[in-house]
């Protein structure tokens, strides 16, 4: 990776050069400028990753181009000012316009090192929550161009604007938390906690501590009703929660306060709930193994998720859109599938839904080869028997949940045994099968703790 460019915008030679030689002797790459035109220039001809801007320049002052880069949005690196002749009104004013630090001349150079330290890797936390936000903005939306999918989302946007209750119905693997957590960015509640819950995994011993928190001395423990307040309360599979907590949580919900448990004094809590079944919990009720106060509660505003079956036109949509994010967040490769292929996901049941579909992507990217994905690729991945080439069919399939470098060892082991056998051993003409140079070949099958057999034909 590059180091970072650090421009260095000061009319005085000496302290230009002395920096320079500090932050390279650092590992920066620095550039200078004598002036803010050259400052400018500089900036035009590639965009620094820090500036050390001096205030008082022959040609104007600094302040006057920050204040320049700052228009329009917020600044693209960070500005550390710098000045001989600085007052508190003036470091104020800088760092109003989006300055990070302000330094006085004479420099010190242990605290300019580390200012600089410190500014970069602020910058670079920042880009990294911007980045995380954008996945989870990307995470929140419901993909899908069918008209079911539209009407679909336009009922979530419409439902968001009003803060009762949900009741998110559908089969298993149809995206309910997508749409949940979607159902909350469009809603007042978007900038609060989305707090979700297993419910079965809470366990009615134990769940007063986890839904209401818990105070032993000066040690306070927040619940998940506390950490969601403001927010939604996510329960997901709503169906498999034990009747003493429906109770509990009812409670505390509609009384809107809480008591830690140890605790005294009641604790304010404002949730909204979102729930998700793929039970049918008005049967449930009748049977007696759902409360039906809480049903009556969750159940103003239902919303029912299709499955996947019902709208395979957007499968397209969503195999482009697992490709991409499975690229950007695990590094597989980007492949394109063909027509054939995308016909067969087409025809496909979905008996796991969007989920089902995911995952397959996930296998095709995993373990197959080349740029392109055919059709018998995905004959297979949907038959649970591994990939196969055009020709023949790799042995084994491989488990899905192994990470991503174990998954890849584990293909190219039984490919290349595979191949081996059917090369009777001789390296020659295994290196024609698989298309790579001896050399290579053999560094592969040592990696790979693969002998081969020697031949007569294997010179």
């Amino acid at each position: 990776m590059n180091e970072p460019t650090i421009l260095v915008v000061d009319d005085e030679p000496d302290i230009r050069a002395l920096v320079q030689e500090i932050l390279e002797d650092e590992g920066y790459q620095v550039e200078v400028a004598a002036t803010l035109a050259e400052a400018r220039e500089r900036r035009g001809a590639r965009t620094p990753d820090l500036v050390l801007l001096d205030i008082w320049m022959p040609d104007g002052d600094g302040i006057s181009l920050l204040k320049e880069w700052q228009e329009g949005g917020s600044l693209e690196f960070p500005v550390i000012m710098m000045s001989g002749h600085g007052s508190v009104e003036t470091a104020v004013e800088a760092t109003r316009l989006g300055a990070y630090d302000f330094l006085e001349k004479p420099l010190s150079l242990a605290k300019l090192i580390l200012t600089v330290s410190r500014a970069l890797e602020a910058d670079q936390l920042a880009r990294e929550n911007v980045g995380l936000r954008q996945q989870l903005e990307r995470a929140a939306y419901p993909e899908g161009e069918s008209a079911l999918m539209q009407d679909l989302r336009a009922q979530v946007r419409r439902i968001a604007q009003h803060d009762t209750w949900v009741l998110i119905s559908g089969e298993a693997g149809v995206g309910k938390q997508t749409f949940a957590r979607y159902l909350h960015s469009q809603s007042s509640r978007r900038a609060h906690p989305f707090v979700e819950v297993a419910v079965a995994s809470l366990a009615p011993d134990e769940s007063a501590v986890e839904l209401l928190g818990q105070e032993q001395g000066e040690r306070v423990r927040q619940g998940l009703l506390e950490r969601a307040s403001g927010g939604v309360l996510f329960l997901d599979e709503v169906a498999d929660m034990d009747l003493q907590i429906q109770g509990r949580l009812l409670n505390a919900l509609e009384q809107r306060r809480i008591n830690r448990v140890g605790g005294s004094e009641p604790v304010a809590v404002d949730v909204r709930v979102v729930a998700a079944t793929q039970k049918d919990l008005e049967a449930l009720v009748r049977e007696g193994a759902f409360r039906e106060d809480l049903f009556y509660r969750l159940s103003v505003v239902p919303l029912d998720i299709p499955p996947l079956r019902e709208h395979r036109e957007d499968v397209p949509v969503l195999v482009e859109h697992f490709v991409a994010s499975l690229h950007e967040r695990e590094g597989l490769p980007l492949r394109h599938f063909a027509p054939d292929a995308m016909q067969r996901l087409r025809r496909h049941e979905w008996p796991g839904n969007v989920r089902e579909l995911r995952s397959v992507v996930q296998r095709l990217l995993i373990l197959g080869s080349g740029e392109d994905v055919s059709g018998s690729e995905v004959e297979f991945a949907l038959s649970g028997r591994g990939l196969r080439g055009p020709a023949e069919t790799a042995p084994g399939a491989i488990p899905v949940d192994l990470p991503l470098r174990e998954a890849r060892e584990e293909f190219e082991r039984g490919y290349l045994l595979h191949q081996l056998e059917r090369a009777e051993g001789n390296m020659t003409r295994l290196a024609e099968r698989v298309g790579l140079e001896r050399t290579h070949l053999y560094r592969k099958l040592k990696a790979l703790g693969i002998e081969p057999r020697k031949t007569r034909g294997d010179g």
